[in-house]
């Protein structure tokens, strides 16, 4: 029995990864994370629709991160901005984290499969979104814990007009649309459409849906 975990935030991309992980294992479980992000209201997002879809939901304290990093996604003071190098959203160590827990947890409930919905296409530059690192943390986790781990990431090489396709292919475009939390300023759905996630969400819709009927963005 194959079983599966999906790093799961509540947004587009972890939600579309959640549709396309139950199609794909037999067993899925969703694991979130509280590590003091400005917008808790995140993980209630996440538990609403991993109880739709009737899938079991953990959510992990790992506030640590949010302790010792500074980022416009854990502090308020900070604004949402390009920065020198990388966003002023871009977490340091998140998806490091993240996939390290959801292995030693996988672990625990014998799930060898982990399901991340990073991507190097549509993305800010941030270096834990590359399938470089993700092959690497791959490795490390096998050889940390002498398990056969295998990271699993749909959305690797799709922009985001394809990852609304992968979502409607799926059968669930109005249900990622209308219900997962991608904006920055915590508003559901199509969000504020002025933060960077927003209109690069908002960008990918518009694309798919006149690819798709002629349809638009209302």
């Amino acid at each position: 029995m194959k079983k599966a975990i999906v790093v799961f935030s509540g947004g587009q991309d972890s939600t579309t990864c959640l549709l396309w992980a139950l199609k794909n294992f037999d067993d899925v479980a969703a694991l979130s994370f509280d590590y003091g992000q400005r917008h808790k209201k995140e993980l209630d997002y996440a538990k609403q629709i991993a109880d739709e879809l009737d899938v079991p939901h953990h959510v992990m304290d790992v506030s640590m991160l949010g302790q010792i990093t500074a980022n416009a996604l854990t502090r308020d003071d900070i604004e949402i901005e390009e920065g020198e190098k990388y966003p002023t959203t871009f977490v340091d160590g998140r998806n490091h984290l993240f996939l390290l827990m959801a292995g030693i947890f996988g672990k625990q409930i014998d799930a060898k499969h982990i399901i991340t919905g990073v991507c190097e296409t549509d993305f800010s530059g941030y270096p834990d979104c590359r399938d470089s690192f993700v092959k690497s943390m791959n490795v490390t986790l096998n050889l940390s814990m002498d398990e056969n781990f295998v990271i699993h990431t749909p959305l690797m090489f799709l922009d985001k007009k394809e990852t609304w396709k992968l979502a409607d292919d799926l059968g669930g475009l109005d249900f990622v649309r209308y219900n997962t939390l991608t904006c920055y300023n915590g508003i559901v759905g199509d969000g504020c459409g002025e933060c960077p996630a927003c209109k690069l969400r908002a960008r990918g819709l518009r694309e798919y849906l006149a690819e798709k009927d002629g349809g638009h963005v209302e």
